[in-house]
Order: C-alpha cells, then sequence, then structure tokens
C-alpha cells in the first residue's frame, strides 16, 4: 500500500508540472492527501481466503488413489503361479523369435491342432499342461486324442488334413513321414543353442531324420520314460542289509548273496497278450547299449547290424544267462512266458518277506504296484548297473516327440513351447510325466521315487529310443516278440531264434 501511495504522489508532481509548465494551476495536487487517508483500507488484512483455505489439507484423494497399485497388467505374468513360466516368459527370445511373440499377445486369437495317443485322464493331463500357456498367450490349442494314433495320423496325412503338431510315441513311425517331406524342421527357428542346451546330445540324434532335402530335426521331446530301471522292495532290503550295486558284478554278486540266503532274486514275466515278449526286447536292447557302441545300436535298429551277429548273440546271451538260471527267477524259467508281466511285480510286495527282490521295468511299472504300497518305503528304483565301462552309462527310453506338420507362427510358438520343462511341469505334479528338459526341476516331483527317475534320466551319460519301436513293425511288433518268446519258452536255440527274428526283416 506505501508503494501504492508513493506512486500516486509521484504521479502528481509530474502531473503539477505539466500544467506549470502550460501556464496552469498546480492547485488540484493539494488534494493529493486523500490517498494518505486510506491507511483504514482492510481488505488485505481481513482477508481470510488463504488462511482459511483447506482444500490442499484436506484433499483426501491423492492418499487414497488405487489406480497404480491395482494396475493389473503389469503383473499379469506373475500370476501363472509358475517360477518356471515367468523365466520362460523372460528368456522367450533366446529359444525362438516366435515363442517371444506369442507371450506378447501376437498370436491371441488363433488355434494350434494337436493330435496324439493320449486318451482319458491323460488326455486331461495333457490339456492341463498347456492351459497357463494358453491363458498367457491367447493361443488356443485343441488337442484330439485317439487309442487308433498310427491308423489315424497316416490317414491324416495322406487325405492332406495333417493336424498342426503331433505327439509321436514311435520314432520309427515318424520316419517314414519325414522321409516323404511332410514334416517341418524345427531347427529352422527353435535356437540351435537352446536344444544342444537343453536336451542331451542324444535326444537330438534320435530326432534327427533324414528327409528329402538331407537331416532335419524333426520334432521337440516332451515326455520320457526310462526304461534301464531295476525296483525293489525299499524296507525289506535295507533290512537285509543288501547295498545298491553300480556295475553288472555287483548286481550278479547281489544275485547270489539273495539266493544264499534263500530267497530268489528276480520278479520276471513276458505274456502281454497278443504282445507277449516285449519284455524280453527291452532286457536285449538294455545288454546291446552295455556290451557295444552306440554306433552298433543303431546299425542294429536300422537294420545293418543282422540279429545274427555275434555282437547280438553276445547281448542276449547277458541276460539269458539270468533269465534261465532258475534259482535266479521266481518260479523258473518255465513260469516266465505265461507270467504277465505286470502280475510278475506281485510277490515282491508278499509280507512279511518278499518272495523276488528285483524287477526291470520303466517306469510305468508303479501303476501296477498294490494300491497300499508307499512309494519309498515298500519300494524304490535304481538303474541298471553298466556291464562294459567303455560303454558307459546309457539309458534306455520311449518318450513323446512333438512333430510339427503345418508351418504358421503360432504353430511355431507352440512347438517352442514344448521344447521347455515348463510345458510338462504341470503334468509332472499332477503324475505320470518325467521331463527331458535339462530346465525342468526335480522339486516338481511329487515323491522321492519319481524324482529318483528323473535323476537318473536327467544324469544318463547317453540315452537311446526302445529298439523294437524304432525297428520296422514287422520286426519289432512282430518277429522279435515271436522269436525272443520261442527262445525263451525253449522251444528255438539262440542261433535258432535269431535267424528267425532276422527273417522277418524286409526285403531290402
Amino acid at each position: 500500500m506505501r508503494h501504492r501511495h508513493l506512486l500516486f504522489a509521484t504521479l502528481t508532481l509530474i502531473v503539477s508540472l505539466v500544467l506549470a509548465a502550460c501556464g496552469g494551476t498546480a492547485a488540484t495536487p493539494t488534494a493529493a492527501p486523500a490517498a494518505t487517508t486510506a491507511p483504514a483500507a482492510p481488505e488485505p488484512t481481513a482477508a481470510p481466503e488463504p488462511t482459511a483455505a483447506p482444500e490442499p489439507t484436506a484433499a483426501p484423494e491423492p492418499t487414497t488413489a488405487p489406480e497404480p497399485t491395482a494396475a493389473p497388467e503389469e503383473t499379469a505374468p506373475a500370476a501363472s503361479g509358475s517360477e518356471a513360466m515367468d523365466e520362460l516368459i523372460a528368456k522367450a527370445a533366446s529359444i525362438s523369435p516366435e515363442l517371444a511373440a506369442a507371450f506378447a499377445g501376437e498370436y491371441r486369437g488363433t488355434k494350434v491342432s494337436i493330435t496324439g495317443p493320449q486318451v482319458d485322464e491323460d488326455a486331461n493331463k495333457f490339456n492341463d499342461s498347456f492351459s497357463v500357456f494358453e491363458e498367457l498367450t491367447g493361443i488356443d490349442i485343441e488337442y484330439e486324442g485317439t487309442k487308433e494314433f498310427e491308423a489315424t495320423i497316416a490317414a491324416r496325412v495322406d487325405g492332406g488334413n495333417a493336424p498342426d503338431i503331433a505327439d509321436f510315441p514311435q520314432p520309427g513311425l515318424l520316419a517314414s513321414f519325414v522321409q516323404a517331406g511332410k514334416v517341418v524342421d524345427v531347427s529352422t527357428f527353435i535356437s540351435r543353442d537352446w536344444l544342444e542346451s537343453n536336451y542331451t546330445a542324444s535326444y537330438l540324434d534320435i530326432a534327427t531324420m533324414e528327409s528329402p532335402d538331407g537331416p532335419i530335426m524333426a520334432g521337440v521331446w516332451h515326455r520320457a520314460f526310462p526304461k534301464s530301471l531295476v525296483w525293489y522292495p525299499k524296507a525289506a532290503f535295507e533290512d537285509a542289509g543288501y547295498t545298491i550295486p553300480e556295475t553288472w558284478d555287483e548286481m550278479i554278486a547281489l544275485m547270489d548273496q539273495i539266493v544264499a540266503d534263500g530267497d530268489t532274486p528276480w520278479c520276471i514275466g513276458i505274456e502281454s497278450g497278443a504282445a507277449t515278449g516285449w519284455p524280453a526286447t527291452d532286457w536285449t536292447e538294455e545288454t546291446m547299449l552295455r556290451t557295444t557302441s552306440l554306433e552298433n545300436y543303431d546299425k542294429w535298429v536300422a537294420g545293418e547290424l543282422p540279429f545274427t551277429d555275434p555282437i547280438v548273440k553276445n547281448a542276449v546271451k547277458a541276460w539269458s544267462d539270468i533269465w534261465f538260471n532258475d534259482k535266479y527267477v521266481y518260479g523258473g524259467r518255465a513260469q516266465i512266458v505265461t507270467t504277465s508281466f505286470g502280475d510278475s511285480t506281485a510277490p515282491m510286495f508278499e509280507k512279511p518277506d518278499p518272495k523276488c527282490w528285483l524287477h526291470k521295468q520303466g517306469s510305468f511299472i508303479t501303476s501296477f504296484f498294490p494300491a497300499s504300497a508307499v512309494p519309498g518305503v515298500d519300494y524304490d528304483v535304481f538303474y541298471l548297473p553298466p556291464i562294459d565301462p567303455q560303454y558307459g552309462k546309457p539309458l534306455l527310453f520311449s518318450g513323446d516327440l512333438m512333430v510339427m506338420f503345418n508351418d504358421r507362427p503360432e504353430v511355431r510358438a507352440v512347438e517352442a513351447f514344448f521344447s521347455t520343462g515348463a510345458s510338462v511341469e504341470r503334468w509332472i505334479k499332477s503324475g505320470g510325466a518325467t521331463s527331458p528338459h535339462q530346465d525342468s526341476d526335480l522339486s516338481w516331483y511329487t515323491n522321492e521315487i519319481d524324482a529318483n527317475v528323473a535323476n537318473i534320466l536327467l544324469e544318463a551319460e547317453s540315452v537311446r529310443f526302445d529298439g523294437s519301436d524304432l525297428m520296422p513293425g514287422v520286426v519289432g511288433a512282430g518277429s522279435f516278440w515271436k522269436g525272443i518268446t520261442d527262445y525263451v519258452a525253449g522251444t528255438l536255440d539262440l542261433d535258432q531264434a535269431m535267424e528267425e527274428i532276422q527273417a522277418g526283416w524286409p526285403q531290402q
């Protein structure tokens, strides 16, 4: 206000000077003191607005604004409930550009069809295994299972109605489609570095097949079922003071000790209806892997090393020396052919003492064990020991190979997903699956037994697929089954049996 008075006085002086210069009178400035009588101007001092303005202090909106904390879009990936899936999202671009694009939502609303042999409960578990992937990517995966997979897939491919992806349990069946140029090379869009880091080299070898354009990677492994397993009654085994054998010789010594204690080492049966004999083919494959090279095994499976070769005969003799010793097998050799492979395990669970102590079979055999049998108490498992150290610790397995027939970006994304442990995590946790992926976690398995089996699979120095499943059907599911059954039954000697099996090979 003081400044206003001063300004007014200054202006009055200027006006007076102007008027004086013009010859006028300067009487008006004497009235200027009216401005000095304005000290009573109360407005500024009484102005209550600034002091009474309560809005800023009472404004509750900023403190209660919930939007930033509730933003769900940014935290959506964590809603998967799977650490493995979250890690997969983070590294997807290093696996496949299409997989990264899928997680970015670029294929939302698309559909991918899959056909496979999984039906009933297994089909439900398979669908559940990729349900989170569907939610995160928006890709609709439509699975159709059939018990007649072999016939169905051939009819669909030949009829020009192939599914986008097929679940092949038999690489031998797959090879014919690869040779016909019907299968997509997955190495064209899945990083080779990723494949080599997430699978044992042997898996990639088995999946590499000859196409019209040269060798291709015909698919990726989704599940694996180790076969090189020996099951035993754990509590009774430990009570007897027995120890797990690390070599074939140690296993023979264990067998002899069990005999000396008045019991029978092995539970063996090969009856399986029209498929009778297949457990004996598994034993042949096991001993082939332990008595000769992987190269010879592959030649044998391909028909380049005949059954009549001494190498094959030596492998058969390795297991038949056990089977044909009545002291080593419950019921003796005579009952092996007539005893169901599933029922053959029953004496191992008899109380108070087992009637037999060892049973070699794949991981699926636990479904034939008594419902009351407690894993880790009533039974456990160990790796079938090596015979010759120079051939390491090989593992025989069967499994599911996911194969692409139609090449679209969303199909590539789903196929790349199957190359990861995250794709089988939920199936493992619900039971019935073993992962061949190195990025899978043993903590996913619901009991110690399943974890042990998975560890055996992951630690295998080399793996090979079930040989009879790789051979032409007329051999693997034909002359091999029959010839080896005749040999066990004693109607043919070793040379005659090998000649009978070899005669089943298609003429080149």
